[in-house]
């Protein structure tokens, strides 16, 4: 890994090549990156594992109280998103100094947790917290983009994503662990979580280099500083505004984990005490599958591969609504479940990248991303009204056509004729 250095004025080299020597197949800023994001979620998800109870069992709020304060967050972050990814590219490629604030905002609402107590302290909380996760994704992806042979970015994405859900996996058993072994409960959590953010931005000022040298093979001239303007002028370009499109339009049709798992649970006649269990089986799938994805997409198409993973998603929501009940057909659906994050959440990303120009790194994913966080954040909307009003099972029937539709316009449009527009960078 490589100390940043902020005092140089030459820019870090972010890939580790030496004389004789073909470049890493992971370049050490993705995993230093990485290692970030692992040691950032088991913090984050020390708090997601346990405010849901603390919020309704500790404080009264309603369970339909909670879900509009977590959807309002969600909706927030994913404005954010945008402003960070601009910021990092105007910036002039400083994507690190908008990540840390992003990271170090996170990391400081941990500890302020302790002190809230009422609901307008805990949203304000939340949505600065949500405004650290959108302010640092989209630099944190152009920085692995930026880092990165374009064809080999997917692998590296599917690294980075599994070292994040790494953390996905150990933040519910270590917030688990320290809920068991304390007196205080939730206030050790937020406590111990708060530490943990702290030792994830100190990862990130020590071995994230400050400026990363572009990875690929033709190089630039220096350009003039992006305007606002220009970021949304990127939609101009076909590869884009595809991508864009077609991530809004299946994120319209893709159910929140947490109602999957409510009909998962309902529908499998799942115990109760074993809910927990199910966001750790998908984590484990996304996990083992994130790295051979990854470099799958690299080989044969990173457009295919997303949308055979909502393939894979659709084959999850009928397995759920088929007769197949127990065990064996929950854990069918969480290995779909899995399955569907490791074929399209980095995948995504990489195509996103070879669809913009270096200096719009940032934007380009913060413009893709947004779209389609907002998309999901409609869907959930829309899928909890249609339960309320038709039952669990016909909302899940509604969503999954819906999905199968989607589906078969994304692939219209993403059809290999129209994604090998001349202004991408690669084909994607």
């Amino acid at each position: 890994m490589y100390l940043a250095d902020s005092r140089g004025t030459r820019p870090a080299v972010a890939r580790d090549i030496r004389p004789g020597r073909r470049p890493a197949a992971v370049p050490t800023t993705v995993l230093a990156l990485g290692t970030v994001s692992l040691i950032t979620d088991v913090s984050s998800e020390m708090v997601t594992a346990v405010l849901p109870l603390y919020v309704v069992a500790g404080l009264g709020l309603s369970p339909l109280g909670f879900g509009l304060l977590d959807g309002i967050n969600n909706g927030v972050g994913a404005l954010v998103r945008l402003a960070g990814g601009h910021l990092a590219d105007r910036g002039g490629r400083r994507h690190k100094a908008v990540a840390g604030l992003g990271y170090g905002l996170s990391a400081l609402c941990k500890p302020l947790l302790l002190f809230a107590h009422t609901l307008p302290v805990i949203s304000g909380v939340l949505a600065a917290d949500r405004t650290g996760k959108g302010l640092r994704t989209a630099p944190r992806d152009a920085m692995i983009s930026l880092a990165t042979e374009p064809e080999r970015r997917g692998r590296a994405f599917g690294v980075h994503r599994a070292m994040d859900t790494t953390g996905a996996l150990l933040g519910p058993l270590v917030a688990f662990a320290v809920l068991r072994a304390t007196v205080d409960g939730y206030d050790a959590v937020f406590a111990v979580s708060g530490c943990v953010a702290v030792l994830g931005v100190l990862v990130l000022v020590l071995f994230v280099p400050a400026r990363i040298t572009p990875a690929s093979a033709v190089r630039t001239p220096e350009a003039m500083r992006p305007t606002l303007r220009e970021a949304f002028a990127l939609l101009r370009r076909p590869g884009l505004r595809r991508l864009t499109v077609c991530a809004a339009l299946l994120g319209l049709t893709t159910v929140s984990d947490s109602f999957l798992y409510l009909l998962l649970q309902r529908e499998g006649r799942l115990p109760a005490d074993l809910f927990p269990l199910l966001p750790l089986g998908t984590a484990a799938v996304f996990l083992l599958l994130a790295v051979p994805l990854g470099a799958l997409a690299d080989r044969v198409s990173r457009r295919r591969l997303f949308l055979a993973g909502h393939g894979v998603l659709l084959l999850g929501y009928g397995l759920v609504l088929s007769p197949w009940h127990g065990v064996p057909a929950v854990i069918a659906v969480l290995v779909l479940h899995g399955t569907f994050y490791a074929a399209t959440d980095g995948v995504l990303a990489a195509a996103t990248a070879g669809a913009v120009p270096d200096r719009h790194q940032g934007a380009g994913q913060a413009l893709v991303g947004t779209g389609q966080a907002l998309a999901r954040f409609g869907c959930s909307l829309a899928f909890g009204a249609a339960w309320s009003l038709w039952g669990g099972r016909t909302a899940l029937a509604a969503t999954a056509c819906a999905l199968a539709v989607s589906t078969l316009v994304a692939a219209y449009v993403l059809r290999p004729a129209a994604a090998a527009a001349p202004d991408e960078a690669v084909t994607v």
